[in-house]
């Protein structure tokens, strides 16, 4: 007989989540010859201001305007060259491989997914994009040369939290409007609130850390290791009751973090076996 596994999922934001800095801050700004890159963002949430946009898609502007200014190529084949030299925290790399073997270990089937207001092209280049189950994102659109043109799809904190009821739901086609506006009855959705882990940095995750921490799942905020005040600064989260606890981001083997989801891991397997007896 074929084991039957529970389903469990972690996810993910990416920037000083997953990565130290905005994955725009590596090569593409390097290619700008921006040596700044604060002043890139300053120019993003003024003109976000002005225009009274929405700030990730004042920052897509940005780039297309930034890149026809230095005739940069802009294409999918760069984004994913770009995604390729984006940084990782410690233990990142090795962290999918150590992390489903122990789920498995339990009789879990561990899925990881991003959901992140970062660019999805770069996300699919780096070097952990084989890991995820999916990639949720901000994306462009491209014009008959294969040139991004104008933004596609915007992720902000809020929209963030339509990709939780997908995955929760198992309406992970995004084209898929009908499933995902469907009543689903919560002991008959593929992926329960229960079984997740939402892990981000800052405000920007706050709506998905909230919705999965109150429907029973976990929430965990990183921060920066070795940064003076970073561990201070995320305490608010917690004050707050938007996570269930505050980690360094150092993925590690038996740093903190696997060691807590582990332990998360454990819950839903024993939760899952006190629900089998009647």
């Amino acid at each position: 007989m074929t084991k039957k596994y529970i389903p469990m999922a972690i996810c993910y934001d990416f920037d000083g989540t997953l990565s130290p800095g905005n994955m725009q801050e590596y090569e593409f700004m390097n290619a700008l010859g921006i040596k700044d890159t604060k002043k890139f963002w300053e120019s993003s949430a003024k003109l976000a201001k002005g225009q009274e946009a929405d700030g990730i898609a004042a920052y897509m502007y940005l780039m297309i305007k930034k890149a026809k200014e230095k005739d940069l190529p802009f294409n999918r084949e760069i984004f994913r060259k770009y995604g390729a030299s984006v940084e990782l925290y410690k233990g990142v790399d090795t962290w999918f491989n150590r992390i489903n073997k122990y789920a498995k270990s339990q009789g879990i089937n561990l899925k990881h997914y991003i959901i992140s207001s970062g660019l999805k092209e770069m996300l699919e280049g780096t070097k952990i994009a084989k890991n995820f189950e999916k990639i949720y994102a901000s994306s462009f659109m491209y014009d008959a040369n294969g040139v991004a043109c104008w933004p596609a799809v915007v992720l902000n904190y809020t929209s963030k939290t339509q990709y939780l009821f997908r995955i929760n739901k198992g309406c992970e086609d995004t084209s898929d409007n009908k499933g995902i506006n469907t009543y689903v009855s919560p002991e008959q959705r593929v992926m329960p609130f229960t079984n997740m882990i939402y892990i981000g940095d800052g405000d920007t995750d706050i709506p998905c850390m909230k919705i999965v921490k109150r429907e029973g799942g976990h929430s965990i905020a990183v921060y920066k290791p070795n940064k003076i005040g970073a561990k201070e600064a995320a305490q608010h989260l917690i004050d707050d009751g938007r996570v269930n606890v505050v980690l360094p981001a150092d993925y590690s083997r038996e740093k903190k973090i696997e060691q807590y989801v582990k332990r998360v891991i454990d819950k839903v397997a024993a939760d899952n076996k006190l629900a089998g007896i009647k």
